[in-house]
């Protein structure tokens, strides 16, 4: 689509990946950890003084992504303060709307098989009719041949009976195939 960002093209594609509740939980596993692993390895560029260690940053990032925060490590600086923002709004925000997305697909989903069981209920309605149509066409042939003799030029012939049998197979064949 026109217009779209790189960053929107990439979760459009990560929502698609996403059909079945695992393969959610695992999108959302990824984004998380992402940002998380991400804004440690930042952190520990930006704020050299509070997190010394891959680790120390690490433990900061698991804290502000999940919004636990227990305060034992906190940015200082400017930078670091920034990168914290930005890394709690991405973790209340972003996977937020990572979430909604994928459960919106899955309500859709639900909406699409819903509106497929009313098309089923027509597509019954439909095969009712035909089934009562055949009764028809059979009662008026079973008139028909009582009335004529097998002589007759225009009584159904073997061909246009074996052509009703094809037609009803086809139907039959059809209406009993799995969806």
């Amino acid at each position: 689509m026109p217009g779209e960002t790189r960053l929107e093209r990439r979760l459009d594609r990560a929502v698609d990946r996403a059909v079945t509740p695992r393969g959610a939980a695992i999108v959302i596993a990824i984004a998380t950890i992402s940002i998380t692993v991400a804004s440690g390895v930042v952190m520990t560029v930006i704020d050299r003084e509070n997190y010394p260690s891959l680790g120390s940053a690490l433990w900061w990032a698991v804290q502000t992504t999940t919004t636990v925060g227990y305060g034992d490590h906190v940015p200082t600086t400017t930078a670091g303060r920034l990168l914290a923002a930005l890394v709690m709004l991405f973790g209340i925000g972003f996977l937020a709307v990572i979430t909604a997305a994928i459960t919106s697909t899955f309500v859709a989903r639900t909406a699409q098989r819903a509106d497929g069981l009313d098309t089923e209920t027509s597509t019954s309605e439909q095969v009712r009719e035909l089934d009562r149509r055949l009764e028809r066409i059979e009662a008026a042939l079973a008139d028909s041949s009582r009335e004529r003799t097998p002589s007759d030029a225009d009584a159904p012939t073997a061909e246009q009976v074996r052509e009703l049998d094809r037609r009803l197979e086809r139907i039959e064949a059809a209406v009993t195939r799995p969806s």
